[in-house]
């Protein structure tokens, strides 16, 4: 286990996100109605109501959790920075809980723009510092 040490802040990052999953996905399940939904289930598109931006924010975490995962534990495994990977994998966890805000609260979308590429450039140098250790 003393390997993993130095990776602490990026390890804390992989739980908080398991958090952060679990609380958007008991938000998504809130304020549907037969009316706000379609047949699936799903809330009907519409970014005025904040039930559907809720879930819209769920799912779009969903849709993030494999390669931030990936990346995150891949560079820790490779041996990566710990320095950087803490870095990049908390300021990923920031980025996301912004992106969880601003999507449910509001409708801006250039704030959610801007919070989904900070998360994804996190996700980006991760991958990049794991390929540079491999070779």
């Amino acid at each position: 286990m003393e390997a993993f040490a130095a990776y602490s802040h990026a390890i804390t990052s992989l739980a908080l996100w398991a958090l952060l999953m679990s609380v958007l996905g008991a938000l998504s399940t809130r304020g549907r109605s037969p009316e706000n939904r379609c047949d699936c289930g799903k809330p009907k598109r519409n970014y005025d109501d904040p039930w559907y931006r809720s879930e819209r924010a769920f799912m779009n975490a969903v849709e993030t959790s494999g390669p931030f995962i990936g990346a995150t534990v891949a560079a820790i495994l490779i041996g990566a920075s710990p320095f950087w990977v803490n870095l990049f994998a908390s300021a990923f966890i920031v980025a996301r809980l912004a992106m969880a805000f601003v999507h449910i609260r509001t409708t801006h979308q250039p704030a959610r723009s801007l919070c989904f590429v900070a998360g994804l450039i996190c996700i980006l140098a991760l991958i990049i510092m794991t390929i540079v250790a491999a070779f």
